[in-house]
């Protein structure tokens, strides 16, 4: 291990980040001592928590001991420098020194990146609700094509995709769509999706053939788990009625849609798309929980809003985002500036572009912010 008084030190911006990264190194060490202790093994709910803050780590870690480990080279080739007997090979400590140093400074910011404090949300699962919203028919369409999207986006990182409510309309659109993504990081990469997408394309309904411009939002939410929102019972209104529209004859003969209502908040969630009213009042609940979670985030958001606005994730619903030019094959990001010509790949699911822009963007900010 470096020493913190030269090696690290000398390198790194300032010794409360180094001490900062000792400091985790050490944490990670003795949680790997405890989760091999068959006596915590043996206490499953204390073992999976520190098994979870272990595997959090564990980036930060290898990125601090592969940085140590660069520094250690770059010590090494400075030490035969010292020795000019022979010019070939001088010149070729020279040019690994320099590849080192580079590598050096790319870690660095690696671990910049990697202590900015993370989002408690990020690892959850998200429930996403998209609206057509200015223009019609065409908007409801556009918001199916989005449910496409974002479903073949799951299905491209291995993710699994439930409806929880739907409004189709008589041509294919959706009013409403309501879906749960159930993996691995799913909030942390879909956040920034939130807000107002515009579609700019010749309507199948339009018999002239003029472009339209069309509108509908999405609201990317954190899956509430119980220690999240506490729900008092005393606080709701359950109401049941009759399923309507699609679903076939024995989804409407009965009392199986439920419509809850928060009445502290007024936030009112209707489910119909299952034949058990328990199910249908299962999701609408489920639904109602990351509706009160994000309710919370935005508040919370609104006050660090007061000191400094963000580009990216602001969450404002009705904050144009993005726009999808079908005409000219494009997709543009307003909040990065970021413009893709492959259209029809990004409404097949390729997203990560995109996505990783957006991360990066507002990982750069933190940083800014951070100084």
């Amino acid at each position: 291990m470096i020493d913190a008084s030269g090696g690290a030190k000398q390198y790194l911006e300032s010794d409360r980040m180094l001490d900062k990264l000792e400091s985790i190194e050490e944490k990670y060490e003795d949680l790997s001592h405890k989760i091999s202790d068959p006596e915590v093994i043996a206490e499953q709910s204390v073992w999976q928590k520190l098994m979870k803050e272990h595997a959090s780590l564990e980036p930060i870690v290898e990125k601090f001991r592969e940085y140590k480990s660069v520094l250690k080279e770059i010590e090494d080739s400075k030490e035969m420098l010292l020795d000019k007997s022979d010019k070939d090979f001088e010149e070729m400590v020279r040019l690994e020194l320099a590849e080192l140093e580079e590598k050096q400074e790319k870690l660095e910011e690696e671990l910049k990146i990697l202590l900015l404090p993370k989002d408690p949300n990020d690892e959850k699962n998200v429930i996403v609700e998209i609206r057509g919203a200015a223009g019609g028919e065409e908007a409801a369409l556009f918001a199916g094509d989005l449910l496409r999207m974002y479903m073949r986006y799951a299905e491209r990182v291995g993710w699994k995709v439930e409806m929880l409510s739907s409004n189709p309309t008589d041509i294919g659109g959706y009013k409403e769509v309501i879906f749960e993504i159930e993996g691995k990081g799913a909030y942390s990469r879909l956040k920034y999706e939130s807000g107002a997408h515009r579609v700019q394309r010749i309507p199948t309904t339009e018999a002239g053939g003029r472009i339209h411009t069309s509108t509908s939002t999405v609201a990317v939410l954190p899956e509430a788990e119980d220690v999240d929102v506490e729900i008092n019972i005393n606080d709701l209104r359950i109401d049941v009625f009759r399923s309507s529209g699609h679903g076939g004859q024995s989804v409407n003969t009965t009392d199986s849609a439920v419509r809850v209502t928060h009445l502290p908040t007024g936030i009112v969630v209707s489910c119909q798309d299952e034949k058990s009213q328990l199910k249908n009042k299962e999701k609408a609940i489920k639904i109602l929980k990351s509706r009160l979670l994000d309710l919370e985030i935005e508040r919370h958001n609104a006050e660090i809003a007061n000191d400094r606005k963000s580009q990216v994730g602001t969450g404002d619903r009705s904050e144009r985002i993005r726009t999808y030019n079908f005409p000219q094959g494009r997709v543009t990001d307003h909040r990065i500036g970021l413009t893709l010509y492959q259209l029809d790949s990004f409404m097949d699911g390729d997203l990560d572009e995109m996505i990783d822009a957006l991360i990066t963007s507002a990982q750069a900010e933190k940083l800014k912010g951070a100084e």
